[in-house]
């Protein structure tokens, strides 16, 4: 999987009276966020995606406290805006539904491959083995395919976001912040689905029309790893050669891809949490 680093200069035409001014400290923060998003490694790595749940969690931070001014509630409760608002709301609801699908597919992920590593080291023969990895690629078929209706799900957020036009400069920056949302949420379950799930297209198209180029200097580039991926292409590989002799190596890979999934399975947590917050805070403004 290859993600495409985020531009994030803002696209949306902002209107001077709808939003503090850009020189305010806290829109000068969330720029930094969006900056940290973009300098993100482009590798498909355990790493590089939980750094961007990282980044995107200190983007709800910045965003909360940007909520919490008067200027910014003033923005939203106007009457030329609270339609838009209540859009923002609609695609809040659908990620939190996108977030609630990628931790059932980690938990299911997860319970599978405890489960296997119990019986490896019960050692039941290679018969039992067999039986076991069968049941753990067919629990990752099921995961792959709920990833995939969440994926189609994205995409029409995308579709419909990148279509909106002329907006307030605090509903612009919500925008901005739900549109990188989708493309870190398309990697994340792109990742753990493995490259079976991959899109042709990149994840970070709908961004890229949101915002303007920016030129992103990489560092050094990360050897790929995909913890999970690797386990589930040794399973197979022992399934296909109707041998489970290297144990040890089944094992390490297991154990490689549990540790990967309780990081994705914390960051996932943190960020649905701050979801929920960014929610409510939206719902009691436009309630008042």
């Amino acid at each position: 999987m290859a993600t495409t680093p985020l531009n994030v200069q803002p696209s949306f035409h902002a209107r001077s009276n709808s939003l503090p001014s850009r020189q305010h400290p806290l829109t000068s923060q969330i720029d930094d966020n969006l900056n940290r998003l973009s300098a993100s490694q482009s590798a498909s790595t355990s790493s590089s995606i939980e750094h961007q749940l990282n980044c995107l969690q200190d983007l709800y931070d910045s965003v909360d406290m940007l909520l919490q001014l008067p200027l910014s509630q003033q923005a939203l409760a106007q009457e030329q805006q609270r339609k838009l608002a209540e859009q923002i709301l609609d695609g809040s609801l659908m990620l939190l539904d996108v977030c609630g699908i990628a931790r059932d597919a980690l938990s299911q992920t997860k319970e599978c491959t405890q489960d296997l590593q119990s019986v490896l080291c019960r050692r039941r023969g290679v018969e039992g083995l067999t039986n076991e990895v069968r049941k753990y690629i067919t629990s990752r078929k099921a995961v792959r395919k709920a990833i995939s209706k969440a994926l189609k799900n994205l995409k029409h957020m995308e579709n419909k976001l990148s279509k909106d036009g002329e907006t307030g400069a605090m509903i612009s920056t919500l925008k901005q912040v739900e549109a990188v949302t989708i493309s870190v949420l398309e990697s994340f379950l792109s990742f753990i689905s493995g490259p079976e799930a991959e899109s042709k297209s990149s994840p970070w198209s709908l961004v890229s029309k949101l915002m303007h180029q920016r030129k992103v200097t990489c560092e050094e580039e990360e050897q790929k790893a995909d913890e999970i991926a690797d386990a589930e292409a040794t399973l197979r590989s022992s399934i296909k050669c109707g041998s489970m002799k290297n144990v040890e190596n089944v094992q390490n890979e297991l154990e490689n891809s549990e540790m990967c999934i309780q990081d994705l399975d914390e960051g996932l947590e943190s960020l649905f949490r701050r979801l929920i917050k960014a929610r409510v805070t939206v719902l009691n403004i436009l309630n008042c």
